[in-house]
């Protein structure tokens, strides 16, 4: 690790902890473990906000470590007021903002057709629910919000917005800072901060006409997500198109990032099945992204006689039936806690499947 590095997961959190303003002191005067206790328990929520601003949880965690390692290097400037949460979202805010000037705006594909889904073309990339675990000491409306704030349609939105206006939307009405608390964050005006909030909420209103997965979700209720995730793992394991296609809204749509081709309706789905994917055998196992139904796909490949990782999919639920399916291709799947490979005998993947949480 380099001078300015630093890693949370090296610190003791079993002693009694001593009191912000003693572990602010004690680091400025160097030490590096009064540090990580003084900002490790922030780490998980700056990395949402990271991926928030920048749709790449890989992008997010870069971002984090650089703000960090730059709180690291300036505490002797830092002036205390209260919390040094604000000032680590400053420094999160801002490093978020040159990482997206430098790489530009990133413009369509050419062969992108009117209507595609958000998340094809936003570039937008799944969130593993293990790193929202922070969310959990949250009050219940704080959790629900905080939780909605990952969800990939909201996170897609949001790559459409100028690179400001994503920051004010999210300052003002994820984080609750106020538009001079936002201005003074972004270095800018108060004035500044209200135009783009209120371009931005608009521009969001506009992409987003579905109510939350988190709101439906809960409607849903435990036992029927369950059921709706084993009927879907049945379906493609029994390679049963029309059981799937069932489960369907009739407006549904099914896409495949990296790729630009995409589906829509029950019938277009239904093509796309027969034609590709329903060539091939399938093995599913359940997990949670985005806050949001998802499951780790496995084709079958005869050369090396395992079940080998095709795709992550991320659905998003309407009422009882399946609005839209993002199949991540390129997905780490052990980012999800998901095997690498499955062998063709997997009764252990079927007794496993009650014990994972929110299935």
């Amino acid at each position: 690790m380099g001078t300015g590095d630093w890693d949370v997961a090296d610190v003791n959190f079993e002693v009694e902890e001593p009191g912000e303003s003693e572990l602010l002191a004690a680091a400025r005067g160097g030490d590096r473990e009064a540090f990580g206790r003084l900002v490790g328990p922030l780490r998980d929520e700056l990395r949402a906000h990271c991926y928030r601003m920048l749709a790449s949880v890989h992008d997010a965690e870069d971002t984090v470590q650089e703000t960090l390692d730059r709180a690291w290097r300036g505490l002797a400037r830092y002036q205390e007021r209260g919390s040094i949460r604000p000032w680590l979202y400053k420094i999160a805010t801002n490093r978020s903002l040159t990482l997206i000037e430098r790489r530009g705006r990133r413009a369509l594909p050419a062969d992108m057709s009117p209507g595609a889904p958000l998340a094809e073309t936003a570039w937008a990339e799944p969130y593993p629910d293990r790193l929202m675990i922070w969310t959990e000491r949250l009050s219940p409306e704080a959790r629900v919000l905080a939780r909605e704030s990952v969800e990939l349609a909201f996170v897609a939105a949001l790559q459409h917005l100028s690179a400001l206006q994503r920051a004010v939307l999210l300052l003002c009405d994820v984080l609750g800072y106020s538009a001079r608390g936002a201005a003074d964050l972004l270095d800018t005006t108060t004035a500044a901060v209200n135009s783009g909030l209120q371009r931005a909420r608009k521009a969001v209103a506009g992409q987003l006409t579905e109510p939350s997965q988190q709101r439906t979700l809960e409607a849903l209720g435990e036992a029927a997500q369950r059921d709706l995730a084993r009927r879907y793992i049945a379906a493609w394991e029994a390679e049963d198109i029309d059981a799937i296609v069932a489960m369907l809204a009739e407006d549904a749509k099914y896409s495949m990032p990296p790729l630009t081709a995409w589906y829509e309706g029950r019938a277009g789905i239904r093509g796309f099945l027969e034609e590709g994917p329903m060539k091939r055998r399938w093995r599913f196992l359940p997990t949670r992204a985005n806050g949001q139904l998802a499951f780790g796909t496995y084709m079958w490949d005869a050369d090396k006689a395992v079940y080998l990782p095709g795709g992550l999919d991320l659905l998003a639920v309407r009422g009882t039936r399946i609005a839209e399916v993002v199949s991540f291709l390129d997905a780490d799947f052990t980012a999800f806690g998901l095997p690498a490979q499955l062998p063709e005998t997997d009764t252990a993947r079927r007794d496993d499947f009650a014990d994972r949480p929110g299935l």
